[in-house]
């Protein structure tokens, strides 16, 4: 049975296993000094068409929580979203690995930050007795799976920039942005003005990893050490990185991105179909929310399907991912249709 709880559910895709086992052959050099780790990082700098620095973290909040850490002093800040990942689900990593910078939270409809809402925090105070802001993250797809517009992008990095803040994008789900979006991976991170890209894997159907990519290569400096300093350098680092060839050189990536959007579709239009249910947030990458009645959600779970409702602003959270099938779909709303009759 396939769940909806999470695209952190989903096993291995093909593409990243076979890379996986091919990687197991034989003997390499440890500490990322090995030919995987290499060719990813070309792989990735042509992907995005710059020279970029690439490192890599086993996880979303280790890349999240590091990357602050490099563009941040303990006294400093970083404008997030209310909802945002490193506010609501990392544990106050990105505060610990950074020695303190406070995290401010910032309202934004559908999940996003606005230029309006970081030029509110920014010009809040500027006395010594306030944390100074110094980074912008954006969640890329968000938490609630709305997503930012290029436009968007360069709009609040123009802003951040002009304030002399950096902007980080925490990717998660980037892969899932960029199937939505249609556009090149670029358009949406340096060339809209992004300094730092944490590039999640592990969604996308990588058994473990992150990419933290600094387009601005001058941050990146002495990063190798923090990663080791937090127990994020792997000794065998080619089973990081082989899996990233595996799904990077054949574009696999990006098509498995755009079948979790298109199930999601199929699950907000059968949704629909059913009647009586509020959607939440527009159906951008692949998570669906919903208003369920509890007696609704109880008769789901009964029926041993696994959701959150817990994610973003509340609701009911339905995820697809690489694997999901359209009859996991179907069943789903066939037995939700049941549930709310």
């Amino acid at each position: 049975m396939q769940h909806f709880a999470s695209d952190n559910y989903a096993g291995i895709c093909p593409e990243a296993l076979d890379a996986l086992l091919a990687a197991n052959v034989g003997h390499a050099p440890a500490y990322g000094d090995d030919d995987w780790t290499r060719q990813v990082s070309d792989r990735l700098r042509e992907l995005f068409a710059t020279d970029c620095d690439v490192y890599f973290a086993f996880n979303g909040t280790a890349a999240n929580s590091l990357a602050l850490a490099s563009l941040c002093q303990s006294y400093h800040s970083v404008i997030c979203h209310e909802v945002a990942h490193v506010e609501t689900d990392e544990c106050g990593g990105p505060e610990f690995f950074s020695n303190g910078s406070k995290l401010l939270p910032a309202r934004g409809s559908n999940g996003k930050l606005t230029p309006d809402a970081i030029r509110e925090v920014i010009s809040r105070r500027s006395d010594i007795h306030y944390p100074k802001p110094r980074v912008v993250t954006l969640t890329q797809a968000t938490e609630v799976g709305t997503v930012y517009q290029r436009d968007e992008v360069a709009a609040i990095a123009d802003l951040a920039h002009e304030h002399g803040l950096r902007v980080h994008m925490d990717g998660a789900r980037f892969a899932n942005a960029v199937a939505a979006l249609g556009v090149a991976p670029s358009e949406i991170t340096w060339r809209a003005g992004v300094d730092v890209l944490c590039f999640g894997g592990t969604k996308m159907g990588l058994p473990v990893g992150e990419a933290v990519v600094f387009f601005d290569r001058s941050l990146s400096e002495d990063f190798a050490w923090r990663c080791k300093q937090a127990g994020q350098l792997a000794s065998k680092m080619r089973f990081l990185a082989a899996p990233w060839l595996g799904i990077l050189e054949g574009g696999a990536w990006l098509r498995h991105a755009g079948h979790a959007n298109a199930m999601a579709r199929r699950l907000a239009h059968g949704i629909t179909a059913i009647g009586g249910v509020e959607r939440l947030f527009p159906v951008e990458a692949n998570s669906v929310f919903v208003l369920l009645p509890e007696q609704a959600q109880a008769a789901l779970r009964a029926r041993g399907w696994r959701f959150y409702t817990f994610i973003g602003a509340g609701g009911v959270r339905f995820m697809c991912a690489w694997d999901t099938t359209p009859e996991s779909v179907d069943a789903l709303l066939a037995d939700l249709r049941s549930a709310l009759s």
